[in-house]
Protein backbone atom coordinates (compact mmCIF):
# COMPACT_ATOMS: atom_id res chain seq x y z
CA UNK A 1 0.00 0.00 0.00
CA UNK A 2 1.60 3.26 -1.05
CA UNK A 3 1.61 5.29 2.30
CA UNK A 4 1.94 9.23 2.88
CA UNK A 5 5.27 10.14 4.00
CA UNK A 6 4.75 12.51 7.21
CA UNK A 7 4.96 15.82 6.74
CA UNK A 8 4.13 16.51 9.77
CA UNK A 9 6.42 18.95 11.95
CA UNK A 10 7.74 17.43 15.26
CA UNK A 11 7.74 18.93 18.62
CA UNK A 12 11.48 20.79 19.04
CA UNK A 13 13.14 19.64 22.24
CA UNK A 14 13.12 22.03 25.47
CA UNK A 15 16.48 23.74 25.53
CA UNK A 16 16.42 24.78 29.44
CA UNK A 17 14.43 24.95 32.27
CA UNK A 18 12.83 27.90 31.74
CA UNK A 19 11.17 26.71 28.47
CA UNK A 20 9.55 23.73 30.04
CA UNK A 21 6.84 26.15 31.30
CA UNK A 22 5.99 23.27 34.34
CA UNK A 23 5.93 24.43 38.33
CA UNK A 24 9.44 24.08 39.24
CA UNK A 25 8.43 22.03 42.53
CA UNK A 26 6.47 19.60 39.86
CA UNK A 27 9.65 18.51 37.64
CA UNK A 28 12.00 18.39 40.81
CA UNK A 29 9.62 15.99 42.71
CA UNK A 30 9.16 14.10 39.25
CA UNK A 31 12.92 14.30 39.13
CA UNK A 32 13.31 12.61 42.62
CA UNK A 33 10.42 10.18 42.60
CA UNK A 34 11.94 8.80 39.11
CA UNK A 35 15.45 8.48 40.85
CA UNK A 36 13.98 7.11 44.00
CA UNK A 37 11.42 4.57 41.59
CA UNK A 38 13.91 3.71 39.36
CA UNK A 39 17.25 3.79 40.97
CA UNK A 40 19.36 5.39 38.47
CA UNK A 41 22.11 7.48 39.01
CA UNK A 42 23.93 8.33 36.08
CA UNK A 43 22.49 11.96 34.18
CA UNK A 44 22.52 10.26 30.30
CA UNK A 45 20.01 7.64 32.26
CA UNK A 46 18.12 10.14 34.48
CA UNK A 47 17.52 12.08 31.16
CA UNK A 48 16.58 9.05 29.73
CA UNK A 49 14.26 8.04 32.31
CA UNK A 50 12.36 11.15 32.77
CA UNK A 51 12.29 11.97 28.28
CA UNK A 52 14.48 15.33 28.53
CA UNK A 53 17.65 16.33 26.76
CA UNK A 54 20.91 15.67 28.88
CA UNK A 55 21.66 19.56 29.50
CA UNK A 56 18.13 20.48 30.99
CA UNK A 57 18.46 17.39 33.13
CA UNK A 58 21.79 18.69 34.31
CA UNK A 59 19.81 21.99 35.43
CA UNK A 60 17.28 19.97 36.91
CA UNK A 61 19.79 17.92 39.05
CA UNK A 62 21.64 21.26 39.87
CA UNK A 63 18.39 22.62 41.42
CA UNK A 64 17.82 19.43 43.15
CA UNK A 65 21.25 19.66 44.79
CA UNK A 66 21.44 23.27 45.40
CA UNK A 67 18.43 22.21 47.79
CA UNK A 68 20.39 19.24 49.16
CA UNK A 69 18.32 16.57 47.77
CA UNK A 70 20.46 15.01 45.47
CA UNK A 71 23.78 14.45 45.97
CA UNK A 72 27.06 13.93 43.98
CA UNK A 73 28.52 10.33 45.19
CA UNK A 74 32.16 11.03 44.39
CA UNK A 75 32.63 8.56 42.30
CA UNK A 76 32.94 8.41 37.89
CA UNK A 77 32.06 5.74 36.04
CA UNK A 78 34.36 4.67 33.86
CA UNK A 79 31.41 2.93 31.99
CA UNK A 80 29.65 6.02 31.48
CA UNK A 81 32.36 8.20 29.59
CA UNK A 82 33.50 9.01 33.59
CA UNK A 83 29.84 10.33 34.03
CA UNK A 84 29.76 11.70 38.10
CA UNK A 85 27.30 9.47 39.74
CA UNK A 86 24.34 11.33 41.77
CA UNK A 87 22.12 10.00 45.03
CA UNK A 88 18.93 11.05 47.13
CA UNK A 89 20.20 12.51 50.28
CA UNK A 90 18.32 11.55 53.38
CA UNK A 91 16.07 14.70 52.81
CA UNK A 92 15.55 13.80 49.00
CA UNK A 93 14.22 10.10 50.00
CA UNK A 94 11.82 11.86 52.68
CA UNK A 95 10.87 14.49 50.28
CA UNK A 96 10.36 11.60 47.22
CA UNK A 97 8.43 9.60 49.60
CA UNK A 98 6.44 12.71 50.89
CA UNK A 99 5.68 13.38 46.99
CA UNK A 100 5.06 9.92 46.22
CA UNK A 101 2.07 9.87 48.54
CA UNK A 102 1.09 12.92 46.99
CA UNK A 103 0.94 11.39 43.44
CA UNK A 104 2.43 8.26 41.89
CA UNK A 105 3.52 9.57 38.66
CA UNK A 106 6.97 9.54 37.79
CA UNK A 107 9.48 9.12 34.50
CA UNK A 108 8.41 10.97 31.74
CA UNK A 109 8.17 14.64 32.08
CA UNK A 110 4.59 15.88 31.20
CA UNK A 111 4.12 18.52 28.22
CA UNK A 112 1.71 21.51 29.68
CA UNK A 113 -1.44 21.54 27.62
CA UNK A 114 -0.63 24.65 25.96
CA UNK A 115 2.58 23.23 24.31
CA UNK A 116 0.36 20.38 23.86
CA UNK A 117 -2.34 22.24 21.74
CA UNK A 118 0.41 24.05 19.70
CA UNK A 119 1.80 20.41 18.74
CA UNK A 120 -2.11 19.72 17.85
CA UNK A 121 -2.53 22.39 15.15
CA UNK A 122 0.87 21.26 13.75
CA UNK A 123 -0.40 17.53 12.99
CA UNK A 124 -4.16 18.52 12.60
CA UNK A 125 -6.18 15.61 11.19
CA UNK A 126 -7.81 18.41 9.24
CA UNK A 127 -4.36 19.24 7.22
CA UNK A 128 -4.84 16.13 5.60
CA UNK A 129 -5.35 16.20 2.02
CA UNK A 130 -6.44 12.44 0.99
CA UNK A 131 -6.10 11.51 -2.84
CA UNK A 132 -8.37 9.36 -4.58
CA UNK A 133 -5.70 7.02 -5.46
CA UNK A 134 -4.87 7.03 -1.76
CA UNK A 135 -8.10 6.40 -0.90
CA UNK A 136 -8.40 3.41 -3.31
CA UNK A 137 -5.42 1.48 -2.50
CA UNK A 138 -6.53 1.55 1.26
CA UNK A 139 -9.98 0.08 -0.18
CA UNK A 140 -8.06 -2.02 -2.71
CA UNK A 141 -9.65 -5.05 -0.59
CA UNK A 142 -13.20 -3.66 -1.01
CA UNK A 143 -15.31 -3.80 -4.35
CA UNK A 144 -16.96 -0.22 -4.15
CA UNK A 145 -18.97 1.79 -6.72
CA UNK A 146 -17.41 4.62 -7.47
CA UNK A 147 -20.26 6.61 -5.92
CA UNK A 148 -19.10 5.69 -2.62
CA UNK A 149 -15.76 6.92 -3.17
CA UNK A 150 -16.87 10.08 -4.52
CA UNK A 151 -18.85 10.95 -1.12
CA UNK A 152 -16.14 9.38 0.68
CA UNK A 153 -13.12 11.16 -0.37
CA UNK A 154 -13.97 14.65 0.89
CA UNK A 155 -15.67 13.75 3.98
CA UNK A 156 -12.26 12.15 4.59
CA UNK A 157 -10.21 15.05 3.31
CA UNK A 158 -12.71 17.67 5.24
CA UNK A 159 -11.58 15.64 8.78
CA UNK A 160 -14.73 15.92 9.43
CA UNK A 161 -17.60 13.83 11.20
CA UNK A 162 -19.14 10.91 8.64
CA UNK A 163 -21.77 8.86 9.68
CA UNK A 164 -22.14 5.52 7.60
CA UNK A 165 -26.11 3.88 7.54
CA UNK A 166 -27.41 1.27 5.58
CA UNK A 167 -27.86 -2.44 5.84
CA UNK A 168 -25.53 -4.71 8.04
CA UNK A 169 -23.02 -6.51 6.64
CA UNK A 170 -22.14 -4.49 3.65
CA UNK A 171 -18.67 -3.32 5.09
CA UNK A 172 -19.03 -0.18 7.39
CA UNK A 173 -16.62 -1.50 9.48
CA UNK A 174 -13.96 -2.25 6.56
CA UNK A 175 -14.56 0.70 5.01
CA UNK A 176 -13.85 2.82 8.74
CA UNK A 177 -10.48 0.65 8.58
CA UNK A 178 -9.67 1.76 5.10
CA UNK A 179 -9.98 5.13 6.01
CA UNK A 180 -7.45 4.85 8.78
CA UNK A 181 -4.91 3.02 6.30
CA UNK A 182 -5.54 5.54 3.81
CA UNK A 183 -4.26 8.14 6.22
CA UNK A 184 -0.74 6.91 6.28
CA UNK A 185 1.23 9.48 7.75
CA UNK A 186 2.65 10.10 11.77
CA UNK A 187 1.65 12.20 14.55
CA UNK A 188 3.46 13.08 18.03
CA UNK A 189 1.41 11.27 21.15
CA UNK A 190 2.53 12.74 24.30
CA UNK A 191 3.84 10.05 27.06
CA UNK A 192 1.80 12.53 29.32
CA UNK A 193 -0.11 15.85 29.75
CA UNK A 194 -0.08 18.21 32.71
CA UNK A 195 -2.62 20.95 33.72
CA UNK A 196 -3.69 22.56 37.11
CA UNK A 197 -0.35 20.50 38.34
CA UNK A 198 -2.43 17.23 37.85
CA UNK A 199 -1.05 14.41 35.04
CA UNK A 200 -3.07 13.36 32.44
CA UNK A 201 -1.32 10.20 30.84
CA UNK A 202 -2.22 10.26 27.21
CA UNK A 203 0.36 7.75 25.28
CA UNK A 204 -1.39 3.87 25.38
CA UNK A 205 0.09 1.26 23.27
CA UNK A 206 -3.18 -0.20 23.11
CA UNK A 207 -3.84 2.43 20.79
CA UNK A 208 -1.11 3.84 19.22
CA UNK A 209 1.33 1.99 17.36
CA UNK A 210 4.96 3.68 17.71
CA UNK A 211 6.59 4.17 14.65
CA UNK A 212 10.63 3.29 14.81
CA UNK A 213 12.51 5.88 14.31
CA UNK A 214 15.85 5.72 11.78
CA UNK A 215 19.58 5.67 13.81
CA UNK A 216 21.40 9.04 12.94
CA UNK A 217 24.69 6.86 13.53
CA UNK A 218 24.83 2.88 13.50
CA UNK A 219 27.44 2.86 16.03
CA UNK A 220 26.28 5.26 18.57
CA UNK A 221 24.91 3.62 21.66
CA UNK A 222 22.18 5.69 22.34
CA UNK A 223 19.93 6.37 19.97
CA UNK A 224 19.53 10.40 18.79
CA UNK A 225 16.21 11.70 18.67
CA UNK A 226 15.56 14.90 16.75
CA UNK A 227 12.17 15.86 18.42
CA UNK A 228 10.87 16.12 22.35
CA UNK A 229 11.23 13.03 23.39
CA UNK A 230 8.63 13.49 25.91
CA UNK A 231 6.28 12.65 22.68
CA UNK A 232 6.27 8.99 20.81
CA UNK A 233 5.83 9.38 17.25
CA UNK A 234 3.24 7.23 16.12
CA UNK A 235 0.90 6.31 13.06
CA UNK A 236 -2.39 8.53 13.25
CA UNK A 237 -4.35 6.44 16.25
CA UNK A 238 -7.45 5.01 16.03
CA UNK A 239 -9.66 4.15 18.31
CA UNK A 240 -12.88 1.69 17.67
CA UNK A 241 -15.76 1.15 20.15
CA UNK A 242 -18.94 -0.72 19.67
CA UNK A 243 -22.02 -1.62 21.82
CA UNK A 244 -19.67 -0.86 25.19
CA UNK A 245 -19.25 2.74 24.95
CA UNK A 246 -20.49 4.54 27.65
CA UNK A 247 -21.01 8.23 28.38
CA UNK A 248 -18.50 7.62 31.37
CA UNK A 249 -15.71 6.37 28.58
CA UNK A 250 -15.35 10.15 27.44
CA UNK A 251 -14.63 11.16 30.25
CA UNK A 252 -11.53 11.73 32.65
CA UNK A 253 -10.14 8.23 33.79
CA UNK A 254 -9.00 9.27 37.68
CA UNK A 255 -6.51 6.60 39.54
CA UNK A 256 -7.25 7.39 43.23
CA UNK A 257 -4.42 4.84 44.52
CA UNK A 258 -1.93 6.59 41.77
CA UNK A 259 -3.80 10.08 42.26
CA UNK A 260 -3.30 10.26 38.05
CA UNK A 261 -5.45 10.74 35.31
CA UNK A 262 -5.80 8.65 32.28
CA UNK A 263 -6.70 10.20 29.02
CA UNK A 264 -10.41 9.82 27.86
CA UNK A 265 -10.50 7.70 24.60
CA UNK A 266 -11.22 10.77 22.37
CA UNK A 267 -8.02 12.42 23.52
CA UNK A 268 -6.01 9.84 22.78
CA UNK A 269 -7.40 9.69 19.13
CA UNK A 270 -6.06 13.40 18.61
CA UNK A 271 -5.07 13.43 15.68
CA UNK A 272 -6.78 10.19 14.02
CA UNK A 273 -9.81 8.44 13.87
CA UNK A 274 -12.75 7.77 16.49
CA UNK A 275 -14.70 5.11 14.84
CA UNK A 276 -18.31 4.67 16.98
CA UNK A 277 -19.46 0.95 15.34
CA UNK A 278 -22.90 0.02 15.99
CA UNK A 279 -24.44 3.14 17.29
CA UNK A 280 -27.82 2.56 18.27
CA UNK A 281 -26.85 -1.05 20.14
CA UNK A 282 -24.72 1.39 23.57
CA UNK A 283 -26.49 1.17 26.78
CA UNK A 284 -27.32 5.15 26.30
CA UNK A 285 -29.47 5.96 22.93
CA UNK A 286 -27.69 7.43 20.29
CA UNK A 287 -29.47 10.60 21.00
CA UNK A 288 -27.68 11.40 24.06
CA UNK A 289 -23.92 10.24 22.72
CA UNK A 290 -24.19 12.43 19.58
CA UNK A 291 -25.35 15.29 22.32
CA UNK A 292 -22.39 14.66 23.91
CA UNK A 293 -20.15 15.35 20.75
CA UNK A 294 -22.08 18.43 20.38
CA UNK A 295 -19.38 20.90 21.42
CA UNK A 296 -16.42 19.14 20.62
CA UNK A 297 -17.75 18.45 16.57
CA UNK A 298 -18.56 22.25 16.30
CA UNK A 299 -15.66 24.20 17.88
CA UNK A 300 -12.78 21.76 17.87
CA UNK A 301 -12.93 21.79 22.14
CA UNK A 302 -13.31 19.04 24.41
CA UNK A 303 -14.53 19.59 28.16
CA UNK A 304 -13.12 17.43 30.48
CA UNK A 305 -13.47 17.68 34.58
CA UNK A 306 -10.60 17.45 37.06
CA UNK A 307 -11.78 15.48 40.29
CA UNK A 308 -12.44 18.60 42.04
CA UNK A 309 -14.88 19.91 39.61
CA UNK A 310 -13.11 22.23 37.57
CA UNK A 311 -13.43 21.88 34.02
CA UNK A 312 -11.01 22.73 31.29
CA UNK A 313 -10.49 22.55 27.98
CA UNK A 314 -8.58 20.10 25.52
CA UNK A 315 -8.10 19.80 21.89
CA UNK A 316 -10.52 18.05 19.85
CA UNK A 317 -9.23 17.39 16.47
CA UNK A 318 -10.24 13.78 15.74
CA UNK A 319 -11.94 12.46 12.39
CA UNK A 320 -15.11 11.08 14.28
CA UNK A 321 -17.04 8.04 11.70
CA UNK A 322 -20.20 6.88 13.36
CA UNK A 323 -21.68 3.48 12.03
CA UNK A 324 -25.05 2.60 12.11
CA UNK A 325 -27.66 -0.08 10.91
CA UNK A 326 -30.30 2.02 11.57
CA UNK A 327 -32.11 4.91 9.28
CA UNK A 328 -30.69 7.64 10.78
CA UNK A 329 -34.44 9.26 11.55
CA UNK A 330 -34.81 6.44 13.49
CA UNK A 331 -32.23 7.59 16.26
CA UNK A 332 -31.35 11.58 15.40
CA UNK A 333 -33.44 14.32 15.69
CA UNK A 334 -32.44 17.26 12.63
CA UNK A 335 -30.39 18.94 15.06
CA UNK A 336 -28.15 16.16 15.99
CA UNK A 337 -28.47 15.06 12.02
CA UNK A 338 -27.30 18.90 11.25
CA UNK A 339 -24.50 18.57 13.51
CA UNK A 340 -22.95 15.45 10.99
CA UNK A 341 -21.32 16.72 8.45
CA UNK A 342 -21.45 14.21 6.06
CA UNK A 343 -24.09 11.19 5.84
CA UNK A 344 -23.30 7.93 3.50
CA UNK A 345 -25.63 5.32 2.53
CA UNK A 346 -23.25 1.98 2.25
CA UNK A 347 -26.23 0.04 0.60
CA UNK A 348 -25.65 -3.69 -0.87
CA UNK A 349 -23.72 -4.51 -3.78
CA UNK A 350 -25.59 -4.81 -7.12
CA UNK A 351 -25.71 -8.36 -8.98
CA UNK A 352 -22.73 -7.41 -10.77
CA UNK A 353 -20.66 -6.58 -7.99
CA UNK A 354 -21.68 -9.24 -5.97
CA UNK A 355 -20.48 -11.73 -8.51
CA UNK A 356 -17.09 -10.14 -8.50
CA UNK A 357 -16.66 -10.02 -4.88
CA UNK A 358 -17.53 -13.65 -4.97
CA UNK A 359 -14.78 -14.74 -7.76
CA UNK A 360 -12.67 -12.85 -5.54
CA UNK A 361 -13.03 -14.47 -2.37
CA UNK A 362 -13.29 -17.68 -4.51
CA UNK A 363 -9.65 -17.37 -6.05
CA UNK A 364 -8.48 -16.18 -2.65
CA UNK A 365 -9.58 -19.44 -0.88
CA UNK A 366 -8.87 -21.68 -3.81
CA UNK A 367 -12.15 -22.60 -5.22
CA UNK A 368 -12.88 -23.16 -8.40
CA UNK A 369 -15.96 -21.00 -9.91
CA UNK A 370 -18.90 -23.22 -11.36
CA UNK A 371 -21.48 -21.95 -13.42
CA UNK A 372 -24.35 -23.94 -12.94
CA UNK A 373 -23.84 -23.38 -8.84
CA UNK A 374 -23.64 -19.70 -9.75
CA UNK A 375 -26.60 -19.69 -12.20
CA UNK A 376 -28.84 -21.96 -9.01
CA UNK A 377 -27.58 -19.52 -6.38
CA UNK A 378 -28.82 -16.38 -8.38
CA UNK A 379 -32.07 -17.66 -9.64
CA UNK A 380 -33.20 -20.00 -7.10
CA UNK A 381 -31.89 -19.06 -4.21
CA UNK A 382 -31.77 -14.88 -4.15
CA UNK A 383 -35.64 -14.14 -5.44
CA UNK A 384 -37.15 -16.06 -1.95
CA UNK A 385 -34.91 -12.87 -0.33
CA UNK A 386 -35.80 -10.52 -2.84
CA UNK A 387 -32.97 -10.59 -4.71
CA UNK A 388 -31.19 -8.37 -1.54
CA UNK A 389 -27.59 -9.06 -1.81
CA UNK A 390 -24.94 -8.25 1.14
CA UNK A 391 -21.10 -8.04 0.90
CA UNK A 392 -20.76 -10.25 3.82
CA UNK A 393 -22.99 -13.55 2.14
CA UNK A 394 -20.05 -14.60 -0.26
CA UNK A 395 -17.41 -15.09 2.34
CA UNK A 396 -20.09 -17.16 4.25
CA UNK A 397 -21.24 -19.06 1.78
CA UNK A 398 -17.49 -20.19 0.58
CA UNK A 399 -16.59 -20.51 4.06
CA UNK A 400 -19.67 -22.95 4.54
CA UNK A 401 -18.92 -24.55 1.64
CA UNK A 402 -14.84 -25.44 2.71
CA UNK A 403 -16.21 -25.90 6.07
CA UNK A 404 -18.71 -29.13 4.03
CA UNK A 405 -15.92 -30.42 1.80
CA UNK A 406 -13.69 -30.84 4.73
CA UNK A 407 -16.16 -32.34 6.90
CA UNK A 408 -17.29 -34.86 3.59
CA UNK A 409 -13.14 -35.17 2.90
CA UNK A 410 -13.94 -34.25 -0.97
CA UNK A 411 -11.84 -31.46 -2.56
CA UNK A 412 -12.90 -28.09 -2.30
CA UNK A 413 -16.01 -27.45 -5.03
CA UNK A 414 -18.54 -25.67 -5.47
CA UNK A 415 -22.41 -27.31 -6.14
CA UNK A 416 -26.06 -26.51 -5.94
CA UNK A 417 -26.30 -28.83 -3.47
CA UNK A 418 -23.43 -27.27 -1.69
CA UNK A 419 -24.83 -24.05 -1.93
CA UNK A 420 -28.13 -25.08 -0.73
CA UNK A 421 -26.65 -26.43 2.70
CA UNK A 422 -24.60 -23.21 3.16
CA UNK A 423 -27.74 -21.21 2.37
CA UNK A 424 -30.02 -22.70 5.20
CA UNK A 425 -26.61 -21.59 7.70
CA UNK A 426 -26.98 -17.90 6.23
CA UNK A 427 -30.39 -17.55 7.39
CA UNK A 428 -32.63 -18.74 10.89
CA UNK A 429 -36.18 -19.90 10.00
CA UNK A 430 -38.73 -17.95 11.25
CA UNK A 431 -40.40 -20.75 13.09
CA UNK A 432 -42.26 -21.02 16.75
CA UNK A 433 -40.66 -23.00 19.18
CA UNK A 434 -42.84 -24.76 21.73
CA UNK A 435 -41.32 -24.55 25.65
Amino acid sequence: MNMQTSHVMAPPAPKGLEQMQLPPVMMRDILLKTIFRKNVDMVTDIAAAICLPISVTQELVDLARGQKLLEATGTLNANNGNEMGYQLTDAGKARALDALQQSEYFGAMPVPLDVYREQVKRQSIRNIRVTRDQLTNAMGHLVLPNSLLDHLGPAVSAGRSILMYGPPGNGKSSISNGIRDALGDQVYVPRAIEYAGQVITVYDPIVHTEVEQVQDDPNALRRSRRFDSRYVCCQRPTVVTGGELTLSMLDLVYNPTARTYQAPLQLKSTGGIFIVDDLGRQAESPQALINRWIVPLEESKDILSLQSGEKFEVPFDTLVIFSTNFHPNEIFDTAALRRIFFKIKIDGPSQENFLKIFALVARKKGMALDEATLVHLLKQKYPTIDNIYANYQPVFLIDQMIAICEFEGIPYQMSPELIDRAWDNMFVKDEVIVK
